[in-house]
C-alpha cells in the first residue's frame, strides 16, 4: 500500500472517529440535560401488588411530595397523588390521597397512608396504594418540598390567590418559621388577593393547614392550586423556554421511570396539543369521618374510594358527578342533598375552613388525660400545659377543645 493511500485511509478513519466522538458528546450532553434526573431502579423485581393494566393509553404514576429535613434518613410522604396520563382524552388527572387515611400497610397493620413511605420507601408506598385502592401503579416520581422552591423559582414564580386573612396570617407564620429553620430571612406576603409568589412563598402556601385554614383538607386543595399554577406557567412558555426550563428542573426529580419510558410518555401526552389538567381528591365530601383517640385518622370505605378512582381514570367520570354520596336518608321528606359535604358538615373546598368539632367533650374534663388529646406524632408538655403537633408547632386547647396556635 502506498503512503498516500495509507494517509487517505487514515484521514477517513480519524474523521469517522471525530464525528462519532462529537455525536457521543452531544448525546451525552442531551441525556444529562433532559434526563439528568436521579433514576431509582430499586423497584425492578419488586412485588408492588399492581392490578392488571386496563388501558394501554392510560399510565398511572405515584407522585410523592417529601418533607425531608437535614439529617433525615426516612421521610413521610406528606403529599400523595395518583398522576393519570390519559393519552386518549388528552388529560392529566391528579388524584390527591389524604395522608391521614387509615389503611392497611403490608407487614405493619393499620396506620396512616403517609407512614408507608416512611416504613418502606416508594415500593411499600406504591404497594399500599395499589392494595387499598385497586390501582395498577408500577412507577413513581418524588420531589422534596425543599426542591419545589428551586422549581418554582425557575418558573419565575406562580400566580396564587391568597383568599382569606386567615390564610395570609398563617402563610406569614409558616414563612417566618421556615426562615428560622433554614437560617435565613424570607419575604412575607403583605396582602390578600391574586399575586406572584416566589418559591419559598408558594411552598409555604402549599403547606399551611392551621389557624382556621382547613386542616389537611385545605392543604391538599392548596397543593393542587400550586401545581395548577405551575402547569399554567409552563403552558405560556415558548419551545426554547421549555427546553431551558427542563434543563433546570430535571436535577430536582427522583423517579423510577427510565429515559426510554419518559420519552414516549411525553410524546403521547402532547401529541394532540397541551393536555388538560384536572384535580380531585378521595375521599369525597360526605364519605369520611375522623377516627381515633384524638381524631388523628380519616376513616372511610376504601372500596367506595377505589370505585371513584377507577371510574375517573378509565371512564372519565369525575368523582361525585353521577353517584349520590348523601349521608342523609333520602326517604326523609325534609332531607337535603349533602353529597358535597363531609360528615362533619363543613365544606373544605370553597374556601377551606377549620374542621368541624365532632367531640362535645371539653378538653378541661377532669376525667380526660390531657396527654391523650395530643395528635399522633405530637406531644403534651405537662410543665406548661401546651401541646406540640407532629410538625413541632406549639398550641393550647381552648374551652371548646379547639387548637389555638401561638
Amino acid at each position: 500500500m502506498s503512503l498516500k493511500r495509507f494517509q487517505r485511509r487514515l484521514v477517513r478513519v480519524l474523521t469517522v472517529l471525530v464525528v462519532l466522538s462529537i455525536l457521543f458528546c452531544l448525546g451525552l450532553y442531551a441525556y444529562r440535560s433532559f434526563f439528568g434526573f436521579t433514576y431509582d431502579g430499586s423497584l425492578f423485581g419488586q412485588d408492588l401488588a399492581a392490578g392488571v393494566k386496563a388501558d394501554e393509553n392510560i399510565t398511572n404514576i405515584a407522585l410523592f411530595g417529601l418533607d425531608t429535613r437535614e439529617g433525615d434518613t426516612q421521610s413521610h410522604s406528606d403529599c400523595m397523588m395518583i398522576v393519570s396520563v390519559d393519552n386518549t382524552r388528552g388529560k392529566i388527572k391528579l388524584i390527591s390521597l389524604m395522608r391521614d387515611s387509615l389503611v392497611n400497610i403490608d407487614g405493619h397493620g393499620e396506620d396512616k397512608l403517609n407512614a408507608a413511605y416512611f416504613l418502606g420507601g416508594p415500593s411499600l408506598a406504591i404497594r399500599t396504594i395499589n392494595e387499598n385502592f385497586g390501582t395498577d401503579i408500577t412507577e413513581y416520581i418524588a420531589v422534596n418540598f425543599e426542591q419545589l422552591v428551586e422549581i418554582i423559582d425557575a418558573l419565575g414564580g406562580v400566580e396564587i390567590n391568597v383568599e382569606t386573612t386567615a390564610e395570609l396570617l398563617e402563610l406569614n407564620r409558616v414563612i417566618r418559621d421556615y426562615g428560622i429553620e433554614q437560617g435565613k430571612e424570607f419575604s412575607g406576603i403583605e396582602q390578600t388577593g391574586l399575586q406572584t409568589l416566589d418559591g419559598v412563598q408558594a411552598l409555604c402556601y402549599g403547606r399551611i393547614r392551621k389557624g382556621g385554614t382547613g386542616d389537611d383538607w385545605g392543604r391538599v386543595e392548596r397543593q393542587s392550586i400550586v401545581l395548577e399554577a405551575m402547569f399554567t406557567k409552563v403552558q405560556e412558555m415558548s419551545a426554547s423556554e421549555l427546553i431551558g426550563l427542563m434543563q433546570k428542573l430535571v436535577p430536582y426529580v427522583t423517579t423510577s421511570l427510565s429515559p426510554t419510558e419518559i420519552a414516549p410518555l411525553i410524546v403521547g401526552a402532547v401529541k394532540d396539543g397541551v393536555p388538560t389538567l384536572e384535580h380531585t381528591r378521595v375521599p369525597l365530601d360526605g364519605e369520611w369521618d375522623y377516627y381515633g383517640a384524638s381524631s388523628e385518622y380519616i376513616l372511610y370505605d376504601l372500596d367506595v374510594a377505589a370505585d371513584h378512582i377507577h371510574e375517573y381514570i378509565y371512564n372519565d367520570v369525575f368523582p361525585g358527578d353521577t353517584a349520590s354520596t348523601s349521608s342523609t336518608d333520602s326517604s326523609d321528606s325534609g332531607s337535603t342533598d349533602t353529597s358535597n359535604e363531609p360528615l362533619g358538615g363543613v365544606d373544605y373546598d370553597e374556601p377551606p375552613t377549620a374542621p368541624a368539632t365532632t367531640d362535645d367533650t371539653s378538653s378541661s374534663d377532669s376525667n380526660v388525660d390531657p396527654a391523650s388529646l395530643a395528635e399522633e406524632g405530637g406531644r403534651y408538655d405537662p410543665a406548661t400545659g401546651d401541646y406540640y403537633d407532629s410538625d413541632g408547632d406549639r398550641y393550647y386547647l381552648d374551652d371548646s377543645g379547639n387548637r389555638v396556635y401561638y
